[in-house]
């Protein structure tokens, strides 16, 4: 079954094939309720951000779920303007803090760029950054350590600066958008690949072409998208803050045939870059 199934991290550190996604999850209640609910339905890897603004309502219900925290991998990410060894210090302390999990599992920079200026050329930040997290790793506050939103020229600095390789690098990866060149290469170079965002921010959910793929399933578009992601070798992270969604999204033990993979490796893009943020 996916709930109890991993993927391993070089290192060796064991992360679950799916993921509960918090972006867009407001903080209070609807963060708290929809991490429960994920919990209780077997996720047992949660993703959040220190820009979501919700690190303290799902830390408060990882830590309410009655479930050891060893069980649980815990992600979080460093803001993306944040480019400095001491900022990135700091704001790993803020998120520490507001989870309240003792330990992180894997922490992100969140992007290359600052999201008010996406392209930016942030190389030397980015490396004081990575360098800060390599010591946070060492000290054993964060279990791995990677990166969101990177292409292969960002992730290779960071290498060359350093000799440390990213254990992961989340990026916007779903049917119709796999972002083949960056995915290609971190997969060469046991980097994960995360994928947020798979059904497109539900772009993606009256597709035509898929329809008729996921009723030959017996499953609905969304559980076809999620395994899609995983017959990619890719982690997907769904989010929902409706309880049977959250259910549904982690209901996903079938296989895709070949036929229907390459049926739906052949779709075009679907989706604006506007969402690229998670």
């Amino acid at each position: 079954m996916i709930k109890n199934e991993y993927y391993v991290l070089d290192g060796g550190i064991r992360i679950p094939k799916i993921g509960f996604g918090t972006w867009q999850v407001k903080d209070g209640n609807e963060a708290y309720e929809s991490t429960l609910w994920a919990i209780e339905a077997g996720y047992r890897h949660i993703d959040t951000a220190h820009a979501y603004g919700n690190e303290e309502s799902v830390g408060r219900a990882i830590r309410d779920s009655g479930i050891d925290r060893a069980e649980i991998f815990v992600t979080t990410k460093l803001p993306s303007h944040i480019k400095t060894y001491d900022g990135a210090r700091e704001h790993f302390e803020e998120s520490l803090a507001a989870l309240g999990t003792g330990y992180i599992d894997l922490y992100l920079i969140h992007a290359p760029w600052p999201w008010s200026n996406i392209g930016e050329d942030c190389t030397e930040g980015n490396i004081e950054a990575w360098r800060a997290m390599i010591d946070i790793q060492k000290e054993g506050k964060t279990r791995a350590i990677g990166v969101s939103n990177f292409a292969v020229k960002d992730i290779e600095a960071l290498i060359k600066a350093t000799g440390v390789k990213p254990a992961a690098n989340q990026i916007r990866y779903f049917i119709g958008n796999r972002q083949d060149s960056i995915t290609d290469y971190c997969q060469a170079n046991d980097i994960l690949i995360e994928a947020y965002s798979p059904l497109a921010t539900g772009e993606i959910a009256d597709h035509e072409k898929l329809r008729p793929i996921a009723k030959k399933y017996g499953v609905s578009v969304a559980q076809l998208c999620i395994r899609y992601c995983i017959e990619k070798n890719t982690l997907p992270l769904p989010k929902s803050v409706h309880k049977e969604r959250i259910i549904a999204n982690i209901d996903v033990d079938f296989t895709i045939e070949k036929e229907d993979i390459d049926l739906l490796d052949s779709i075009g893009r679907i989706g604006a870059v506007k969402d690229l943020r998670s």
